[in-house]
């Protein structure tokens, strides 16, 4: 098994910027893609971005592409999603979650383990 912890969420004005993290522990030896997704209230859980095992391979929604950035650092076991340009339809809650596939899917069925969340609010 695999365990996630997120960090980083908080309170931010509109236009600023958050870094969450997110720290695997237990079997990290495997490979394992990465994934951000986030969830509003009266809505359902949508893909915000994943990042492949070795770190090449990126994909992002349309809805923050060019203000979101995914990466990871496998000798720290971590993951990132640095969000600028902060928008308060950005406001959620954010998931980190793993897959065993090394190349991240956008579909939240697809990964096996996931973090607990993390509260990212946007005020306008």
């Amino acid at each position: 098994h695999v365990q996630l912890v997120e960090s980083g969420g908080g309170l931010v004005q509109a236009g600023g910027s958050l870094r969450l993290s997110c720290a695997a522990s237990g079997r990290t030896s495997s490979t394992y893609a990465m994934g951000w997704f986030r969830q509003a209230p009266g809505k359902e859980r949508e893909f915000v971005a994943t990042i492949s095992y070795g770190g090449l391979s990126t994909v992002y929604a349309d809805s923050v592409k060019g203000r979101f950035t995914i990466s990871r650092d496998n000798a720290k076991y971590t993951a990132y999603l640095q969000m600028n340009s902060l928008k308060p339809e950005d406001t959620a809650v954010y998931y980190c979650a793993a897959t065993k596939l090394m190349v991240g899917p956008t579909t939240a069925r697809q990964y096996e383990y996931w973090g607990q969340g993390t509260q990212v609010t946007v005020s306008s």
